[in-house]
């Protein structure tokens, strides 16, 4: 099976967009309620039985199961008998609402996210349409239920083949859209690492070094507009709150951020099309990005989203079906790419690579991008042999065995 998302523009008319509004908010209150049903289960499982009243209560019986997903999706069946609001919404998109909480809590247990949070007012943007019985696609009509036919911007056709599995809808600063997941039924190979190889290095002084030698500066993306995003903030402040001069501030505020948000977006793909030009295999270092947010230059690296790059060009190989990995990060800019000899620590104002046993000399990223290219190509099987006869396996370079050299020997 192949999924492929597509975003477009739609224009719901007034009416519509008042439903749809309604429809945020009352899936709003679902989450919080279910999630105030999980915490008072967990919490009351942290007081002991015989606890003081005065402090703590045992409020929820000892033999009550926790209320997982399908528990809470049976009881918002009984609830809609005592809040009719509820049946307005169309069942299946509430029932979303409860995966969506659902995933938010395997996030935390599994991937160490932190804990699910209530959300405010005007924090829940999306619903999601998980199902359709026929396309709901017409022209340039998208035909959602109980919403009816609204107006769709088609700036690319559905391709020939695929058929439209699930609908959601996103309120953003700038208007709606609807992100439409289309799927066809053929089987896609996975990707053979043959042909061209590239390694790359993310940096703050240089986004990208290649290991062919090419810098890519790096757009600074926040910090270029942070003035003009600081000046709407300070008039965003100035205004009472709840009135119509702050929802307009606070709308100029979300659609500044926005901008940011796409200018960099849109950065990502140009850089990872361009890299999948180049070669038929690409390793990236496998950063810790959380610790790099936490440094002293967190706002760049921030800025930078190496995060969101990596996912892009992951996504753009598969699609290009160009061979993606990640190799260990660790000793990248620490060793010599011409004879693998360990060359120490570097300063960061060290901008150049010199290797004191060779002599090599390069851009200290592009040494360290080479450096990366031969850890996936050692890892892949392809072999990197140096010239002080020595592998590049793993994160440190080893040094060939007597027994290996003679097998070597032999073979050739």
């Amino acid at each position: 099976m192949l999924n492929l998302n597509y975003c477009y523009r739609i224009y719901p008319d007034a009416s519509q967009e008042k439903e749809l509004l309604d429809w945020l908010e009352t899936s709003r209150g679902v989450y919080n309620y279910a999630l105030r049903e999980r915490k008072e289960w967990i919490n009351s499982r942290k007081c002991k039985v015989n606890a003081c009243s005065l402090h703590s209560e045992y409020i929820i019986p000892a033999d009550q199961p926790f209320p997982d997903y399908y528990k809470q999706k049976k009881a918002l069946t009984r609830a809609k008998k005592e809040y009719p609001s509820l049946k307005r919404v169309q069942s299946q998109v509430l029932q979303e609402v409860m995966g969506r909480l659902d995933k938010a809590f395997n996030f935390f247990w599994k991937r160490s996210f932190g804990f699910p949070r209530f959300k405010k007012y005007g924090q829940f943007r999306s619903i999601n349409f998980p199902q359709f019985r026929e396309n709901p696609i017409n022209g340039h009509q998208l035909r959602l239920p109980k919403i009816g036919s609204v107006v769709i911007n088609l700036h690319r056709p559905i391709p020939d083949g695929f058929v439209v599995k699930q609908v959601q809808i996103v309120k953003k600063a700038s208007g709606w859209y609807a992100v439409i997941c289309i799927q066809s039924d053929v089987n896609i190979p996975a990707q053979s690492p043959q042909g061209k190889s590239l390694g790359i290095d993310l940096g703050l002084e240089k986004f990208i070094a290649t290991s062919q030698g090419e810098l890519i500066a790096r757009p600074k993306f926040f910090v270029e507009l942070q003035s003009q995003l600081k000046w709407l903030q300070r008039r965003l402040s100035k205004k009472q709150k709840g009135s119509k001069n702050w929802h307009k501030a606070r709308e100029k505020v979300a659609k500044l951020h926005e901008h940011i948000y796409n200018t960099r977006k849109n950065f990502h793909y140009q850089v990872a099309h361009h890299l999948c030009d180049q070669a038929n295999i690409i390793f990236a270092e496998d950063l810790n990005l959380k610790a790099m947010s936490r440094g002293m230059l967190r706002k760049h690296t921030l800025d930078a989203g190496f995060g969101s790059f990596l996912e892009i060009l992951k996504h753009v190989a598969w699609k290009r079906d160009v061979y993606f990995e990640k190799v260990d990060a660790n000793f990248t800019s620490q060793t010599c790419p011409n004879c693998g000899v360990a060359t120490g620590k570097k300063e960061l104002s060290q901008r150049v690579h010199e290797c004191s046993n060779c002599g090599f000399k390069t851009d200290r990223d592009v040494a360290a991008a080479m450096i990366v290219e031969q850890r996936g190509l050692a890892a892949l099987g392809l072999g990197v042999k140096l010239p002080v006869e020595e592998e590049v396996i793993g994160d440190v370079p080893k040094k060939m065995s007597r027994a290996s050299r003679r097998s070597r020997k032999a073979s050739s």
